[in-house]
């Protein structure tokens, strides 16, 4: 099992514990993700995205997405899919 760097966290709200991310490649939902910083370190499974408040099913390198998160990320967390 190997992790693959796809993004960095760059806004977390923690009123509705969600995660703003810019990647680095590709994810859908329901790819498992683990996010890990410096005081972060869990893994997830993407329910749902969002783009500019529209759901997607899938982003691609370059694009923002807001996730929903079970725990609370950081500015500059690193996003991995686990592979």
């Amino acid at each position: 099992m190997s992790d693959v760097e796809i993004g960095k966290i760059t806004h977390y709200f923690d009123h509705i514990n969600v995660a703003v991310l810019t990647l680095t490649g590709p994810l859908k939902v329901g790819d498992a993700i683990h996010i890990h910083g410096h005081s972060t370190d869990f893994t997830q499974t993407v329910a749902s995205m969002q783009i500019e408040h529209q759901p997607v099913q899938s982003a691609k390198q370059g694009d923002d997405v807001a996730l929903k998160v079970d725990q609370k990320a950081h500015p500059h967390d690193k996003v991995f899919k686990v592979e």
